[in-house]
């Protein structure tokens, strides 16, 4: 299959390179991983979910997640909340720090958030989804999208009454997550109300849940008809899905998989980047959920040296020893090791094996 036909995505003003968008994750998508993805060939990438509260964002959590230096635009920096007017306050702020896409979160379904009344628990309550839409759009010049789920529960599948009303709210595309969110991350993904509400809807549409391939991608974009797919969990050590999705819509065919020395180099370029953004001593902490990504979807290996390997890497605490048991895991092999683009080619590693 080939989308060459297909028009490219466009959020306001801004026309998306490719139909590949990464995921806002808390805790995952933060500004290493955003750059990796966007250097793979993600056509857009969304910050961490950052709270509306003002008074939070003394803490040093909400700094780094609202630290998007050295970024490419557009930049999208996804907010959340229950209060109308405290979220357009927020979205205020970002825009005049440099946001130049508002996403509003009514899509998460951690207790945590939902227990606050934000994320997918505002789906509960229509007249509050169009208040706070409402709000936002008009707080702010730039283009605000929406990242929802299919509703709250199988009995309240209600995500195209709410397209309905973020559409006519000036809502510019949205996101939909093809769950409930009772189901949190169960189960599989459905894909006939995405099909639905992008047939109800003029503004683009994307398709979330369970895009874990090349393959997966196309096919939920030719049943949904969606704008593009939005990669969360797909990404988790596999930053070149981006990359191989886009090569399979030209295309019509895979992409080879990164050669080991790809897969050293980017590993090696992630670590620096995570050491550099969060120090140290955090980054070494953080560094070990990435790296156990990494070694999940590394088919070299069975579940049992997965999992010794891992506990291997978790142990360690320095920079220098986790340099050291990357250039380990791939056989010292790699002392040039290279890190693909988006096209596919390489460039040199930032750091020697």
């Amino acid at each position: 299959m080939s989308d060459s036909s297909q028009p490219l995505p466009r959020i306001g003003d801004h026309t998306l390179p490719n139909r590949a968008i990464l995921a806002p994750m808390a805790g995952v998508t933060d500004r290493p991983f955003r750059q990796l993805c966007r250097r793979l060939g993600a056509g857009l990438v969304v910050g961490e979910m950052v709270t509306s509260d003002p008074n939070l964002w003394h803490t040093r959590k909400s700094r780094l997640r609202m630290d998007h230096r050295g970024e490419p635009g557009p930049r999208s920096v996804q907010i959340a909340g229950g209060d109308a007017a405290m979220l357009a306050e927020a979205a205020r702020l970002n825009a005049d720090q440099g946001a130049e896409i508002i996403d509003i979160n009514m899509g998460c379904p951690a207790k945590k958030v939902c227990n606050k009344a934000a994320g997918s628990a505002l789906l509960r309550d229509e007249a509050l989804v169009a208040e706070i839409l409402e709000a936002v759009v008009a707080a702010v010049d730039v283009p605000v999208t929406l990242k929802i789920r299919t509703g709250w529960c199988a009995e309240s599948n209600n995500g195209l009454r709410v397209a309905r009303l973020a559409e006519d709210a000036g809502i510019q595309a949205l996101a939909v997550h093809g769950r409930h969110r009772q189901q949190r991350y169960a189960g599989h993904a459905e894909y006939d109300t995405i099909a639905a509400i992008k047939a109800a809807v003029k503004i683009p549409v994307f398709a979330n849940g369970d895009i874990d391939s090349p393959e997966k991608a196309a096919e939920v974009l030719d049943y949904t008809g969606a704008d593009a797919v939005m990669v969360g969990r797909g990404a988790q050590g596999n930053p070149w899905i981006f990359r191989e999705i886009n090569h399979y819509l030209r295309h019509g065919e895979p992409l080879l998989p990164p050669s080991d020395s790809e897969r050293a180099g980017v590993l090696r370029d992630h670590l620096d980047s995570l050491h550099d953004f969060y120090g140290d001593f955090m980054g070494v902490r953080i560094a070990r959920k990435h790296v156990g990504w990494y070694l999940a979807a590394d088919d070299r290996f069975h579940e049992a040296q997965r999992r010794e390997l891992r506990g291997c890497f978790n142990r360690l605490e320095s920079t220098a020893d986790q340099h050291r048991f990357i250039d380990d895991l791939f056989g010292h092999a790699h002392s040039s090791a290279t890190a693909p683009d988006e096209s596919g080619a390489t460039a040199k590693g930032t750091r020697a094996a």
